[in-house]
């Protein structure tokens, strides 16, 4: 089971989303058993739910409690401020467990991470 982390500002799109997960996940990754993880009220997020939904990929949302006992390599100060955890996209990959195959990537407005070995929901 491959998990795809994701923090997002508000308002981003479903292309904006697509485009970040696209230039990260691993070739071939796509095609096999994806799920989408992100902060509780960002899986609320319409370009989220839109972009989870073309790809057939279930999106779970988790509390700013969940993420922040995830231990993660990167950790924010100002995300932590912003949000709660200092870890949004990289703690969602790996709230299920697994390990990090794509470490926290910035693009544009999404911030994306991928863990790979997860048992499945």
């Amino acid at each position: 089971m491959i998990t795809v982390g994701i923090g997002a500002r508000s308002g981003v799109s479903a292309g904006e989303v697509l485009a970040a997960v696209d230039a990260v996940l691993p070739a071939g990754a796509g095609a096999g058993d994806v799920r989408v993880a992100t902060l509780d009220a960002r899986a609320q997020e319409p370009g989220l739910r839109e972009a989870a939904a073309a790809r057939g990929w279930p999106l779970a949302g988790h509390t700013a409690t969940a993420l922040a006992r995830v231990r993660t390599p990167t950790v924010s100060a100002r995300v932590a401020a912003e949000v709660g955890t200092g870890s949004v996209a990289e703690a969602a990959a790996l709230v299920h467990g697994g390990s990090l195959v794509v470490p926290r990537t910035v693009c544009g407005r999404v911030t994306v991470a991928v863990a790979s070995g997860a048992p499945a929901p």
